[in-house]
């Protein structure tokens, strides 16, 4: 008897779907075809503890389990509970008479129960989009894939439910969520904000500037000077994610299988900070099944890279790309997955070996030769793509022992959302560009048009601090986005002397 059950299969951050024939004849055998990996392979052995442990067995027939398109490499063990359900309709042993309007997945424990599985949403975005009208799968995964309208989903903990709902119509718990509900929870209770942060006002400056332009940004500072604890606070005063931006970024979190149980839809910006000894394939993605990387992870969020030059050199050399395009492509000799990876990179630094600029006064000093050596760990065309490089410095005594609060990020965030409420009226007529360090060199030349005295003061700027184009390109948008957030329509000579000030790595004698 030929019974037939649909599953789904993920590559980069899009769903296929998969069709589970079950055929089942006199004889022995059981044969799984269709280009199965190990851990599909290895499910019989899960499935037959399962159903024994249920009162169900796998029969001692011939039984041939074709995973169709079969040239398509099928991976992982999120398959256990679509074979089960086909062995036990393809033997009779349960009605499944309404099979075909359900998508089942889910990971089987020896007992019965369900573990969770990868890529829910994805999965369940399909299905909706194909017709589909029910999506039975692990109950952690549940939030998830309810996010999906027009789709039915139900989350289980085990295969006995699902054998009672198809073979005596029990009814399974239906899961549905808000989502306006959780889009705008915890919108304005940050956990870090920069109310904390003492002092350092001109770093939180760049800091609103870098939000409001969706700038990146390195932060160059002795231990101490507060880098890390400005970079933490970012996400706080970046404008809260739209709907589209929120189901993306959950996508790609659920792909890796990163989103967590009690949350359905992702609504806070992710913040990354990944350890110097990284991989390359561990930082941009891929593997022998491909997965996204750290970038990816830090779609329309940040990515903070804490000690950059300690990061090897060819790891930093292979976001070079990522950093203009966006998007990182994966190729492999039968397929190539491409993932979106539009991030704000914000990277901190000590200045020298010892974490201390060639003052006499530091505790620990190096020569301005060990300093260079230090610095040119971080190749020149690295730095040109991050717009904004800052010094910090330590925050003296009185401030820090001062009482008052600073600032709040929900009202830094203010002024940030309405200077990208101008950005996206000014770009409306584009589909890929919302904020101003995504311009290109037309829309720089079009949206940038200086006057006479602010062209003579970016030319001495440019010959003095020996920039190269890219750098040029850079303190437009800057100037652009500060202009942005004072309510200007133009660039003036103070947005771009401002700019400029913002680009400390490429002045000469910096260092001391």
């Amino acid at each position: 008897m030929l019974k037939k059950v649909f599953g789904s299969a993920v590559f980069g951050v899009e769903a296929t779907t998969i069709t589970i024939e079950v055929n089942v004849n006199n004889g022995v055998g059981y044969h799984l075809v269709g280009l199965p990996d190990n851990a599909i392979k290895e499910s019989n052995y899960r499935i037959a503890a399962a159903l024994q442990n249920n009162g169900y067995k796998i029969p001692g027939k011939k039984i041939i389990i074709n995973m169709s398109p079969a040239d398509l490499r099928k991976e992982g063990s999120a398959y256990d509970l679509t074979l089960a359900i086909g062995i036990l309709a393809a033997t009779d042993q349960i009605k499944a008479e309404q099979l075909e309007d359900y998508i089942i997945m889910g990971e089987l424990s020896l007992d019965g129960s369900l573990q969770p599985i990868k890529g829910a949403l994805p999965i369940a975005i399909k299905a909706r989009d194909e017709g589909v009208k029910n999506f039975i799968l692990p109950i952690q995964n549940a939030k998830e894939a309810a996010i999906v309208d027009g789709l039915n989903v139900f989350g289980v903990e085990n295969i006995e439910q699902v054998i009672l709902h198809f073979d005596k119509g029990e009814p399974l718990p239906q899961t549905i969520i808000n989502i306006e509900e959780e889009f705008y929870k915890n919108l304005d209770y940050p956990e870090f904000d920069f109310a904390d942060v003492r002092g350092q006002e001109g770093i939180k400056r760049c800091m609103e500037i870098a939000a409001a332009g969706g700038h990146n940004i390195i932060l160059i500072g002795p231990p101490g000077a507060g880098k890390t604890m400005l970079a933490k606070r970012l996400p706080s005063i970046l404008p809260p994610m739209t709907m589209r931006e929120a189901l993306e970024t959950t996508k790609i979190h659920s792909v890796a299988g990163r989103v967590k149980a009690d949350t359905g839809l992702m609504t806070q910006r992710p913040f990354r900070s990944p350890h110097h000894t990284i991989s390359n394939v561990a930082l941009v993605g891929g593997g022998s099944y491909p997965q996204p990387g750290e970038i990816s992870l830090s779609h329309n969020g940040v990515l903070f890279l804490d000690e950059l030059p300690e990061f090897k050199r060819e790891v930093l050399e292979v976001m070079r790309q990522p950093l203009e395009d966006r998007e990182v492509t994966i190729s492999r000799a039968k397929f190539t997955i491409t993932y979106p990876s539009s991030f704000m990179l914000v990277a901190s630094m000590n200045p020298s070996p010892s974490g201390y600029f060639n003052d006499p006064n530091a505790p620990m000093t190096s020569s301005p030769a060990e300093m260079q050596r230090y610095l040119g760990k971080i190749s020149g065309p690295l730095l040109d793509r991050i717009d904004i490089h800052i010094e910090v410095t330590p925050v003296p005594f009185d401030k820090l022992s001062d009482d008052r609060k600073g600032e709040h990020s929900v009202d830094i965030r203010k002024r940030v959302m309405q200077a990208r409420e101008r950005q996206t009226s000014r770009f409306q007529e584009y589909d890929a560009v919302h904020y101003n360090a995504q311009m290109s060199t037309k829309q720089i030349r079009k949206y940038c048009v200086l006057d006479e005295p602010s062209k003579e003061l970016l030319k001495t700027a440019m010959e003095r601090l020996n920039l190269s184009a890219r750098a040029y390109d850079r303190i437009l948008k800057v100037a652009r986005t500060i202009a942005d957030l004072d309510g200007e329509e133009a660039v003036k000579g103070q947005h771009i002397s401002e700019a400029i000030q913002y680009r400390s790595l490429d002045r000469e004698g910096w260092l001391g």
